[in-house]
């Protein structure tokens, strides 16, 4: 068998079979690392303040390394863009939160946020966003889903920035932020009975993905059986050729049998010379 692997087609066909197992080698450990999903961003990298500009950009998706990030931004409320988001915890307790779009200074296109400016357990005491320039210092958090069903006026079902959008009818940043400072004209405090919305970095943990775990298995069958199915043709080709040895030998043994008597008996054996002068 060593002879028919050393023949060039089956040198060469090795070759591809090790070319493909590498590739499928190189899949397999892409999956296992894409197993684990990152989770949140180290609690030292969020707790420091930077500007959402710098941070976010509209238009974009929150990415995973860019949630909990606390940021500072200056603009405007927009008292008339106001909703009330219900059940919501606060210290145990049922209530809503006042949520406000706010344009940012320097954002592209005059995109706006939504800020959660505080909780409340009456909507009556939601207020009114402050006037004129305010900066905001909070923590930036990705846009929920959409709740479907009827909601009261001035309500919504979750703090979707989708759903917001056509509501306000205004572009929004694809994420909002819970209000932690809100400063406006030199002074730092609420501009109503809200109580601030304090919201914490995420857990440190990871999780897995098992249907990656799943792909790299099986990709690395696939690497096994490349070089499976290499060996299989080259036994079958090393097979064929003993049985076709084994057929060459069977008709030269057949050929150089004696010829049998048409009558059944052994020919007998042909003159000699001498009998041949006589």
């Amino acid at each position: 068998m060593l002879k028919t692997a050393l023949q060039l087609r089956w040198i060469a066909g090795l070759i591809l079979a090790l070319a493909i197992s590498t590739v499928f080698v190189l899949l397999s450990e892409w999956q296992f690392s894409s197993a684990e999903n990152e989770g949140a961003p180290p609690a030292a990298t969020t707790e420091e303040v930077r500007p959402l500009t710098e941070v976010f950009t509209p238009g974009e998706p929150l990415y995973a390394t860019q949630a909990d990030q606390m940021v500072t931004f200056t603009g405007s409320f927009q008292p008339a863009d106001q909703v009330l988001v219900p059940n919501r915890l606060q210290d145990g307790e049922e209530g809503y939160w006042v949520v406000t779009a706010f344009a940012v200074d320097e954002a592209p296109g005059d995109t706006l946020i939504p800020v959660v400016r505080g909780w409340t357990d009456d909507p009556s005491k939601a207020g009114t966003a402050p006037e004129g320039s305010v900066e905001i210092t909070g923590r930036l958090l990705p846009s929920e889903a959409p709740v479907a069903g009827p909601q009261p006026d001035g309500t919504v079902g979750a703090l979707s920035s989708a759903e917001l959008a056509n509501v306000w009818d205004e572009p929004l940043y694809s994420a909002f932020v819970t209000a932690h400072e809100t400063q406006a004209a030199g002074q730092q405090g609420q501009a109503s009975e809200l109580e601030t919305v304090v919201t914490g970095p995420q857990p440190q943990e990871k999780t897995v993905n098992w249907l990656n775990i799943f792909y790299a298995v099986e990709w690395f069958v696939f690497a096994g059986f490349a070089v499976f199915l290499w060996w299989r043709l080259l036994a079958d080709s090393y097979q064929r050729s003993l049985e076709d040895d084994d057929d060459y030998e069977d008709d030269d043994e057949y050929d150089d049998a004696p010829e049998d008597d048409p009558s059944g008996g052994e020919q007998p054996p042909g003159p000699t010379s001498s009998e041949v002068k006589k």
